[in-house]
């Protein structure tokens, strides 16, 4: 589903030169459930953002879905991250002008589907969701709790193969928090490959694996079924 072979990442200005990954190497399987985890500053971010294809890397290979990412142009990047990436953030970034339905609505309207086809995926994602009765409400309406089910709804529309989720429980309280999980977990046994990045240790051994990063580069592996892997890495990196 997802391999990164020695992948860099390297942000440079005038004067200084700064490794994010350095030698990063990661494969997740079709139907995973994978957490990332690590301290402010180790590298995370850059890793999602180039999961997602939202930023490019300096070296090395990263396989999406059997697709070479290197080298691909904007709207080749554009037209894969669409057709085979879904994204849930941990601010929701619903438009509260909208209501529901136009929310799960907006990024099947870039995809191109018609009419008929955008409405059979907004009610069955708002379904999945547990919103169906609720799609002509708007944001502002609804708990923390239920935006968030908003925002897995609008990723889910697009039928993703990988849906990426940037702490998707960070704006809520334990008990919404818990709901949340449970929902992405029957989005997983459906069958849905999932990669979290996360704070909270409790949701991470949650998961069928749990990758942590340290400097820029992958420490360990941790509760891969019912083992727990050790690959510890040794090499320093200056990460943002």
């Amino acid at each position: 589903m997802l391999r990164m072979t020695n992948l860099s990442k390297v942000y440079r200005t005038h004067m200084i030169e700064t490794h994010a990954l350095r030698g990063f190497e990661i494969e997740v399987k079709e139907g995973e459930f994978v957490t990332v985890t690590g301290p402010s500053g180790s590298g995370k971010t850059s890793f999602l953002n180039i999961a997602g294809l939202l930023e490019e890397f300096t070296a090395g290979e990263y396989i999406l879905d059997g697709i070479n990412v290197k080298g691909l142009d904007d709207g080749a990047r554009s037209r894969l991250r669409n057709e085979k990436l879904g994204f849930i953030f941990q601010g929701f970034n619903l438009i509260p002008d909208l209501n529901l339905y136009d929310n799960v609505d907006v990024p099947l309207r870039y995809r191109g589907f018609n009419a008929s086809e955008r409405k059979k995926r907004i009610e069955d994602a708002l379904s999945k969701v547990g919103l169906a009765s609720r799609m002509k409400h708007y944001p502002a309406e609804l708990s923390g709790g239920q935006q968030q089910r908003v925002a897995i709804a609008r990723a889910l529309a697009g039928s993703p193969k990988l849906l990426l989720a940037d702490e998707p429980t960070g704006n809520l309280d334990t008990q919404m928090a818990r709901g949340v999980m449970e929902l992405l977990e029957e989005i997983n046994a459906a069958g849905t490959t999932i990669l979290m990045v996360t704070h909270d240790p409790e949701l991470a051994v949650r998961t069928t694996r749990n990758v942590h990063i340290i400097d820029g580069q992958v420490s360990d592996l941790v509760r891969r079924g019912p083992t727990l892997v050790d690959t510890k890495s040794t090499a320093a990196a200056t990460p943002v």
